[in-house]
């Protein structure tokens, strides 16, 4: 059953060693995605599962100590999903980072395992993958990483788009007051098209949030490069 989840947005950027002079833009983001971490440990799971937007190759189930680096970025730096042996395959972005985040807060307090999604998962798969993952400990946990709309902005990644800001609006209500409902009606299309990368994890959580009764908080929520980043956590 699911008992906690923590929602964390996943740029790179995110990891100091990766923004350099920039990095203070995103320590208010940094500290919500702490307090978000600090209400999983204090949910006492069994098992803590990272679910992150992933290329082709890097989808599917990560176990316990796979690695990831940020060598891509121009930093010399690997992470790993908690302890374990791991595996052959590196981390996606997106898991590498969730592994700082977890590494940055000396999370100790369950197994870590993770999982890559793909950013065109259909809504009732995320949900039914969502579902499995709760079923599967007595008390289950979830870091959920994944962006809004990348079109915020003329200078956003996907340039200005008006359709973003409403976007961006609904995902934030529905992450904000743990709405399962909400996030798995967020239109899969209009989210690819304004490159939400975020949008199959959250329904993935929506799924494992079926019938749990959580209640959630909306921690951090900005968009200082023209996209949307979220913290939310739901207990």
């Amino acid at each position: 059953m699911l008992v906690a989840a923590a929602v964390c947005p996943c740029p790179p950027l995110l990891v100091p060693a990766v923004a350099a002079g920039a990095a203070p833009e995103l320590a208010e983001a940094r500290t919500a995605c702490s307090d978000a971490l600090g209400v999983l440990a204090a949910s006492r799971p069994d098992r803590l599962v990272v679910v992150g937007p992933a290329a082709e190759a890097a989808r599917g189930p990560f176990p316990a100590g796979s690695a990831g680096s940020f060598a891509g970025f121009g930093v010399d730096l690997t992470v790993r999903l908690g302890g374990g042996t791991g595996g052959n395959r590196p981390l996606p972005a997106s898991l590498a980072v969730a592994g700082w985040l977890l590494e940055h807060t000396d999370w100790a307090d369950a197994p870590v395992e993770g999982l890559g999604v793909g950013e065109q998962l259909e809504a009732a798969r995320c949900a039914a993958t969502g579902r499995e993952i709760a079923a599967s400990a007595e008390r289950v946990a979830l870091l959920v990483m994944g962006d809004g709309s990348a079109c915020r902005t003329v200078k956003a990644p996907g340039y200005l788009d008006e359709r973003a800001e409403a976007f961006d609006a609904e995902a934030a209500r529905a992450l904000g007051t743990a709405d399962p409902a909400a996030l798995l009606a967020l239109d899969e299309e209009l989210a690819y098209e304004l490159k939400a990368a975020g949008r199959a994890p959250w329904q993935v959580l929506a799924g494992a949030a079926e019938g749990a009764g959580l209640a959630g908080r909306l921690l951090y929520e900005d968009a200082p490069y023209g996209v949307g980043y979220f913290v939310a956590a739901w207990s």
